[in-house]
């Protein structure tokens, strides 16, 4: 088993409704970051968004994780109109222990997660070594809205 992190967004509909759906049906997840409400970043005008982090102790692949992402995305309804749009839910490979991939429709670790609090700042909360070092570049509003159990009643 591989232990690996999922990041987990939304800002359209119930968005906390989508993130609680998304966790459930992952299946083999071991915690939840507390969620953080987040200002967009990029991207066209639109609403905050919720967002969180998920751990998963799995024998799932880099590539068979992103398969999953997508599944969980298509059950959100989620529709691609533009790049950084607004979404019901976007779930995204961020980290997958013992393991690196460079392709063209994978990258793990994921590129940018260095540069978003709304991934390192849950991340750190599960993972502090991989946050260790990390500074918060500032970029748009980040804050924690609660623990994952507290806000949804749920573990994961």
């Amino acid at each position: 088993m591989t232990r690996a992190f999922l990041g987990l967004g939304s800002n359209l509909g119930d968005r906390l409704g989508y993130l609680r759906a998304a966790v459930a049906s992952i299946g083999d997840c071991v915690a939840v970051s507390g969620v953080y409400e987040t200002d967009p970043v990029g991207g066209p005008d639109q609403g905050q968004y919720l967002n969180a982090v998920a751990e998963l102790d799995t024998s799932r692949s880099a590539r068979d994780l992103l398969e999953l992402c997508r599944a969980l995305e298509a059950s959100a309804e989620r529709v691609r109109k533009e790049r950084w749009g607004p979404r019901t839910l976007d779930v995204d490979v961020l980290w997958v222990d013992g393991e690196t991939v460079d392709e063209s429709d994978l990258v793990v670790p994921h590129p940018r997660m260095l540069e978003r609090a709304f991934v390192m700042m849950p991340l750190g909360e599960l993972a502090p070594e991989l946050a260790e070092g990390w500074a918060d570049p500032n970029t748009g509003g980040c804050r924690r809205r609660g623990g994952w159990d507290e806000l949804t009643g749920e573990a994961c």
